[in-house]
């Protein structure tokens, strides 16, 4: 068995569905990211253009880089999509903030992965193992490692599996025999595009993250812009749209992965549950896990903008309540829902009447 087959096996050993190899050679995808970069479509997102140079070339991160092991772990669990979830109650944590956080889980078994192989390897082994966290463009080394091919909606698509997985990666200066990347099979299809409610996909395989519902409810920290809250829905964080209409994902394989299974009340939570916690109770609602990362305001003001756009009269309450918090943030976006509810609730009336 050669040491590349013998990396592949302990991998999935080690519970990843996917594994494969890519080299280390400039890839058009590689010298768009800086194009991406420069219109401006990473939003306030600073820390991708910083290491933008580092992602154009990861020999600056392993002298002598040669191949990229790129793994994929599923976390596609057995339950109800968001385009099935439509209570007016009820907002939206995306599937993958379901259980404990992936960056724990795919390290761990990366670090593993790491150790065998340097004890397999016959020559010295340098390496950085990343889990979406590095200089590394994960999905272009998942392409051309034959993870899967690149979607219209920029998730990264495998023919058996779906896209409902992780990414991570160990960079090496080891000489592997490299996987080829898979034909794009998305043919004529247009339904991410056409199903997301910001329009935040500009055209095939180019996305404005700045539109995005997962950059709107994740990572901007500051107002959300009027004009996009009300294609925001009730997503409280992350978006799951663009997957959950995608041919591909309709046999996509689920994981019986502990520590991917849904927490108690994060599938379609109560929006009322959610806006009632204390930041104390969201600590602890929230520890290891990643919803903690749009901290206590963001979750705030999100659940207001799925409020607001609920169009549910019986949250008027929950609404005034925020509207009156001493968070700016939380206020603004809960005064917002207050009108917007009470606008709603004028046509109703109007139109009734």
């Amino acid at each position: 068995m050669t040491l590349t087959n013998a990396i592949k096996g302990e991998a999935l050993a080690l519970g990843f569905e996917l594994v494969g190899v890519a080299p280390v050679s400039p890839v058009p995808e590689l010298s768009f990211y800086k194009e991406w970069i420069d219109a401006g479509y990473a939003g306030q997102m600073g820390y991708l253009e910083r290491n933008a140079d580092k992602k154009a070339d990861v020999g600056r991160v392993v002298p002598e880089a040669k191949s990229v092991v790129v793994c994929a772990k599923i976390y596609h669990t057995r339950q109800p999509l968001s385009t099935e979830c439509l209570s007016d109650a009820r907002g939206w944590i995306s599937r993958f903030a379901w259980g404990d956080d992936y960056h724990d889980l795919l390290t761990k078994k990366l670090f593993d992965l790491t150790d065998f192989i340097t004890r397999k390897s016959p020559e010295p082994v340098r390496s950085r193992l990343y889990v979406d966290t590095g200089p590394v463009v994960d999905r272009v080394f998942a392409k051309y490692a034959g993870i899967g091919w690149f979607g219209k909606n920029t998730c990264i698509i495998n023919q058996q599996m779906g896209s409902w997985f992780f990414l991570g990666e160990i960079i090496t200066n080891l000489d592997l025999e490299a996987d080829s990347p898979p034909p794009d099979r998305c043919g004529s299809c247009t339904r991410c595009i056409e199903a997301c409610p910001t329009d935040a996909i500009l055209e095939p395989y180019v996305l404005d993250a700045r539109k995005c519902i997962s950059y709107l409810t994740i990572e901007l920290k500051n107002e959300v812009p009027v004009d996009l809250r009300e294609g925001i829905g009730n997503h409280v964080f992350g978006c799951d749209i663009c997957q959950d209409v995608c041919p591909w994902n309709r046999k996509a394989t689920t994981t019986d992965e502990e520590a991917f299974q849904p927490r108690n009340e994060l599938v379609n939570p109560r929006l009322e549950m959610l806006a009632q916690l204390t930041e104390d109770e969201f600590r602890e609602t929230f520890r290891r896990n990643p919803v903690k990362r749009s901290k206590y305001r963001g979750l705030m003001r999100n659940v207001a903008i799925a409020i607001g756009n609920s169009g549910n009269w019986n949250l008027r309450s929950i609404a005034e309540r925020l509207a009156r918090s001493e968070d700016p943030l939380i206020a603004e976006h809960g005064q917002w829902a207050l009108n917007t509810l009470q606008a709603n609730q004028n046509r109703k009336t109007n139109g009734a009447g």
